[in-house]
């Protein structure tokens, strides 16, 4: 045998070598080992700071974690009569202290919440432009792709089609401020998909697009699935995957959730999908058996 033999079977033995080694440090560190694998995850599981009363609070991240959730949608803050948001995140030392503790704790900010639009006018509040600005360049520090904006009660287009001109108008101002910063901005509205996907269709900006949410199409009595098919994937950037409180997910009639997972599965859509509500009503307040069935039903439907 020649000395170039030797050397390949050398090199061939250490690549082996080096390949078990790896694979045994990866059974002997389990913990690493489903990180990575949560990684290539299709579908990641949410949890909404204020609904689990940690409302834009540090703590909000050990109770997801303890909660057993991938990550956490982080809300702006309160409205009321302000000018903006009244967010501790303005402030970049309370910005790096919500970035280090998801880092520590192996967590994901997927998503600001504008939820002070609930109850406020998107309509009419004078200042929008710059509450919209507020959230973005936040998004833009944190490294935040989605925010979340409610059209709420005072902007419902079903009931108040008037507004529609101007919602339109300052959804497409909404929309050049989002691409220019290369964010999106999810909306969620009362229209069937039919009328989101014409909505869209006027606003004209890819960086708009639909924020689901399944207690929706429910209330309506609309068929959720045939609501998901029509929108298709690339209008709907994330999904409050919640009904009315009530029951848990798991055991809620009017949901299927393995069906919800196959219609996602036909259409190509992945992403976060985010516990809002389906609290259950002999105890509502009880954040961890509640949020943490939830998300323990939802990783065994969607993460097998």
């Amino acid at each position: 045998m020649n000395n170039n033999s030797v050397e390949t079977q050398k090199n061939g033995r250490r690549r082996f070598l080096g390949t078990a080694a790896l694979l045994g440090a990866a059974l002997l560190t389990p913990r690493s080992l489903w990180a990575f694998i949560a990684k290539k995850q299709r579908y990641k599981i949410a949890v909404v700071d204020l609904m689990i009363l940690k409302r834009q609070k540090l703590g909000a991240f050990q109770l997801t974690k303890d909660i057993g959730a991938d990550g956490v949608e982080v809300d702006m803050g309160g409205l009321g009569n302000r000018e903006t948001f009244d967010s501790q995140l303005s402030k970049p030392e309370i910005r790096r202290q919500f970035i280090d503790k998801a880092n520590e704790l192996g967590l994901k900010i997927c998503s600001l919440a504008m939820t002070g639009f609930y109850a406020q006018s998107f309509a009419t509040r004078p200042t929008y432009e710059r509450m919209l600005q507020d959230c973005i360049d936040t998004m833009t520090a944190m490294n935040v792709k989605v925010a979340f904006l409610p059209l709420g009660i005072q902007g419902d287009l079903a009931k108040n089609p008037e507004l529609r001109p101007v919602i339109v108008e300052r959804l497409k101002a909404a929309g050049r401020m989002a691409q220019k910063s290369g964010v999106v901005i999810g909306i969620e509205t009362s229209l069937d998909a039919k009328g989101e996907v014409q909505l869209l269709k006027d606003i004209g900006s890819e960086a708009i697009r639909i924020y689901f949410n399944f207690s929706n199409p429910l209330k309506a009595g609309r068929d959720l699935h045939e609501e998901l098919r029509i929108l298709g994937k690339k209008r709907i950037c994330q999904i409050h995957c919640t009904n009315e409180d009530g029951v848990w997910l798991e055991n809620d009639p009017k949901i299927d959730m393995k069906k919800v997972k196959q219609t996602l599965d036909k259409m190509g859509w992945e992403g976060w999908l985010v516990i809002e509500r389906s609290r259950d009503q002999k105890d509502p307040r009880n954040v961890k058996w509640n949020f943490g069935a939830n998300t323990a039903y939802l990783k065994k439907v969607f993460q097998g």
